[in-house]
């Protein structure tokens, strides 16, 4: 006689496991531009938009968590835990990005005030990316 097993481990092909690769490319590819923009040398910023470069900083940073999230979305992996993860990988992100500025580049600067934009942005892609996703599964569950 076979005894039957209870707990069958779950079978996961390839192609699965490459769809979940596949899901990061956006977020590595953002998080190259923002290794890019952060030590490549460019022309001085007038005083007049210095305002805008934590402006520029949180974008980026909104950019790259809402990324990750949604890549954690698509890949179904998405719980509160997964966006305090996020939200803490992305601003140790900027926090790398404005030391490696400080000490690797002599054009460059690190500021705290950027690791501030960097987290505030990270936070609000992360939000956006739940509104999105939780705002989206209500209205499934409102029509069925």
């Amino acid at each position: 006689m076979r005894a039957i097993c209870v707990m069958e481990p779950k079978y996961t092909s390839p192609i699965v496991a490459k769809k979940t690769y596949l899901a990061f490319i956006p977020a590595v590819l953002v998080a190259a531009g923002i290794a890019v923009a952060s030590l490549w040398e460019y022309p001085i910023v007038p005083n007049e938009l210095m305002g805008g470069d934590k402006v520029l900083h949180g974008l980026m940073y909104a950019l790259l968590s809402a990324a990750l999230m949604g890549a954690f979305v698509l890949i179904r992996r998405a719980r509160i835990t997964t966006y305090v993860y996020v939200i803490i990988a992305s601003t140790c992100y900027g926090a790398l990005m404005e030391v490696l500025q400080h000490f690797c580049t002599f054009y460059r600067t690190g500021e705290m005030a950027d690791i501030y934009a960097d987290c505030l942005g990270a936070i609000i892609g992360a939000l956006f990316i739940a509104l999105l996703y939780y705002g989206r599964r209500r209205v499934k569950n409102k029509k069925s």
